[in-house]
């Protein structure tokens, strides 16, 4: 299909988080993502000219898909997902996109804080390598009322802190929150106090990234639910 000039210009504001917000559409770039879809594309754009257009790579590889967005609400998250990882103002778009990857890998469902990096963030969209389509996510929930929500519902929060908590072996094999916040600055003292397990990942590096740290407690939590 051959697109006009002014919609290929259209589409390519959605480059931009204030259009895509407005247009409640995102980008997919590359046939690794676009076979992962499990939705079909609203729009589907294969010409050079165009994909030169709407890329955000040096070198373009194409297609470029557009997609509706794919976030849930809190209700359907909390309903469909008995682990879950929430994300506290993790702003590094490739370390958000590694989670939701480690997150599908392990049957959780993710919530991301304001403050953490845009879901549909090209950068965010290309580190999930497709898994957008497929883990149910949340964005932009206050962490406090989330957790208290979630508690209500029989989840329990898990912390993950430096230095100071049980074991991931600790986990339980329930219905689980895993809180993980930005390598270095962590999480806040009152997002730690609402959770009811704080846990270490024993590691002789000092600190591990946000990426790294989800994907360790939730393979654990994922072991856990498979004894």
């Amino acid at each position: 299909m051959t697109y006009s000039r002014a919609t290929v210009k259209r589409l390519a504001k959605l480059k931009q988080k204030k259009h895509r917000e407005i247009e409640r559409l995102f980008l997919a770039e590359g046939p690794a993502l676009l076979e992962e879809a499990n939705v079909p594309p609203e729009h589907l754009l294969n010409g050079p000219d165009a994909v030169k257009k709407l890329s955000t790579l040096t070198t373009p590889t194409g297609p470029i898909a557009v997609f509706p967005f794919l976030d849930v609400s809190v209700e359907e998250l909390l309903r469909r997902s008995e682990r879950i990882v929430l994300l506290c103002s993790v702003q590094d778009p490739g370390n958000v996109g590694a989670v939701i990857r480690a997150a599908h890998a392990f049957g959780a469902g993710v919530a991301l804080s304001t403050g953490t990096a845009d879901l549909y963030n090209t950068k965010t969209v290309r580190a999930t390598m497709g898994s957008i389509f497929h883990a149910p996510i949340v964005r932009d929930v206050h962490s406090l009322p989330f957790l208290e929500q979630a508690k209500s519902l029989g989840f329990t929060a898990a912390a993950a802190v430096p230095g100071t908590g049980e074991t991931p072996y600790s986990l339980p094999a329930r219905k689980l929150v895993i809180v993980v916040g930005a390598e270095g600055g962590g999480l806040p003292e009152d997002v730690i106090s609402a959770c009811q397990i704080a846990s270490t990942i024993p590691s002789l590096a000092e600190s591990l990234n946000a990426a790294v740290a989800a994907s360790i407690l939730l393979y654990e939590a994922y072991s856990r639910m498979l004894r």
